[in-house]
C-alpha cells in the first residue's frame, strides 16, 4: 500500500498545475486476487484538499469483436473512458478510481474474463468481481478515502461486474449503480449472446446480493434494450435484492455508452436520490472550470478547436497536444506529461500529412509556461 501512496504523490506532483479544485493522477494499484499480486492501471480524481472523502470505483466495459482484434482493443482500454462520470461525482466531494481489470490496459495479471463455454456468463463476471473486490481493499488503506463509504459503478460488462460484487459482503461498500448492465451483445440491436443465460445469470447474483443498487438503462441502448433489461431487473430482484430500475431519457444513436459519453446532468439527476438514501453527498460543491481555461490554438482548423476544448475536458495532465502550421493538430498521452509530447507531435505530423509541427499545450499548461 505504500508503494500505491509514493506512486499518487509523485504522479500529483507533476500533474498538479497549481492547488486547483480537483487533483488527478495515474497509479498502478497492487492487489493481491486469489493469492497472486498484481497491479490494475487506475486513474484517481477528487478534490485538492485534505480530508478523507466517499469512495466511487469504477468497473469498465467490454469491447466487442474477436480473436486478436478483441485483444488488441482491450490492451488500448483506458480507466480515462469514464472521465466525464469521474469528474462529476469529483465535483461533488468524492474521490473516484476508475479500475483496469486484469489484463486490459497495462493492467498485470492476465485477462480472466473468457466464458469457459458459449454464453456462460457466470464465472467470467464473478473472476471480474474479483478484481473489483481486490482494488475496494486496496484503497480503503489510503489517507484520502472514507473506507467506510464506498459505491460501486459499473458499465456494460461492468455492471453485471458490480452485481456480482453485491453479493459478497465487502467492507466498506455501501451502495451500485448498474449502468447498462450485459455481456456479448453483438452488432444487431437487442441481441446479446442468449438472452434467456443473462437473464438467468442477474437471477444468480440477485440472491445472494444484499446492498442496494441502483440500475439506469438507456431507452435506446441497442445491446440491452428496455424489455430485456426490465426481464434481467424482475431475476435480480425476485430473491430479495434491495435494487430499483429506472430508465434514461434516449441519447445518440445507441445509448448504450450514455454514462461514458453524456453529459452529467442527463444521467445524474437520476442518481441523486439513490445516494441521498445513503447518507452521501450530491450537490455539488466545486464548480466549473475545474482545470485551466487555455486559449484556442490560432489557426486551428475548425476539428482542431473541437480536438482541443474537449482537450482541456479531459482530467488527465499526463497529455499533450501539438499544432501544425497550417493548422492541423495531434494529441498524446503517456504515463507523465513528458512522455506524451512526442506522440502528439508524431500524431499531428500524420494529420497534417508532413507539416511541420510543434507543442501547443503540455498537461494543463501552454508549452513553454
Amino acid at each position: 500500500m505504500r508503494l500505491l501512496v509514493l506512486l499518487f504523490i509523485l504522479f500529483t506532483a507533476s500533474a498538479r498545475a497549481g492547488d486547483g479544485p480537483l487533483m488527478s493522477a495515474h497509479m498502478m494499484l497492487p492487489v493481491e486476487i486469489s493469492g497472486s499480486k498484481v497491479s490494475l492501471e487506475s486513474f484517481v480524481i477528487r478534490p485538492d484538499r485534505p480530508g478523507k472523502f466517499p469512495l466511487v470505483v469504477i468497473a469498465h466495459g467490454m469491447p466487442h469483436g474477436s480473436g486478436e482484434e478483441f485483444f488488441t482493443a482491450i490492451l488500448n482500454r483506458s480507466p480515462l473512458d469514464y472521465s466525464k462520470a469521474a469528474v462529476a461525482f469529483a465535483q461533488r466531494g468524492y474521490a473516484v478510481v476508475s479500475i483496469m481489470r486484469r489484463g486490459y490496459g497495462r493492467s498485470g495479471g492476465g485477462f480472466s474474463e473468457s466464458l469457459r463455454q458459449a454464453c456462460d456468463y457466470l464465472p467470467a463476471v464473478r473472476a471480474a468481481g474479483d478484481d473489483i473486490i481486490a482494488a475496494v481493499a486496496s484503497l480503503r488503506d489510503e489517507p484520502w478515502v472514507d473506507a467506510e463509504h464506498v459505491v460501486l459503478l459499473g458499465h456494460s460488462v461492468g455492471g453485471l461486474t458490480v452485481m456480482a460484487v453485491a453479493g459478497q459482503n465487502v467492507p466498506g461498500v455501501v451502495g451500485a449503480v448498474n449502468f447498462d448492465g450485459g455481456r456479448n451483445s453483438s452488432s444487431a440491436p437487442n441481441q446479446p449472446c442468449s438472452p434467456d443465460h443473462l437473464v438467468d445469470t442477474s437471477a444468480a447474483l440477485g440472491r445472494t446480493a444484499h446492498i442496494p443498487m441502483l440500475w439506469l438503462y438507456a431507452e435506446n441502448d441497442q445491446f440491452y434494450g428496455p424489455d430485456l433489461a426490465r426481464r434481467m431487473f424482475a431475476a435480480y430482484s425476485a430473491g430479495g435484492a434491495p435494487a430499483q430500475l429506472h430508465m434514461l431519457p434516449p441519447f445518440e444513436p445507441n445509448g448504450h455508452n450514455t454514462v461514458m459519453l453524456a453529459p452529467a446532468d442527463h444521467w445524474f439527476p437520476s442518481v441523486e436520490p439513490f445516494l441521498e438514501k445513503l447518507g452521501l453527498p450530491t450537490r455539488t460543491v466545486i464548480e466549473a472550470p475545474l482545470f485551466a481555461e487555455l486559449p484556442i490554438p490560432p489557426g486551428a482548423v475548425a476539428a482542431c478547436q473541437a480536438a482541443f476544448t474537449d482537450y482541456l475536458a479531459n482530467p488527465d495532465d499526463a497529455k499533450a497536444f501539438a499544432m501544425s502550421t497550417g493548422g492541423h493538430c495531434g494529441i498524446g498521452f503517456g504515463r507523465t506529461p513528458l512522455e506524451a509530447r512526442e506522440p502528439a507531435v508524431m500524431k499531428c505530423k500524420i494529420n497534417s500529412r508532413g507539416e511541420d509541427c510543434r507543442l501547443y499545450a503540455v498537461g494543463q499548461k501552454l508549452a513553454g509556461d
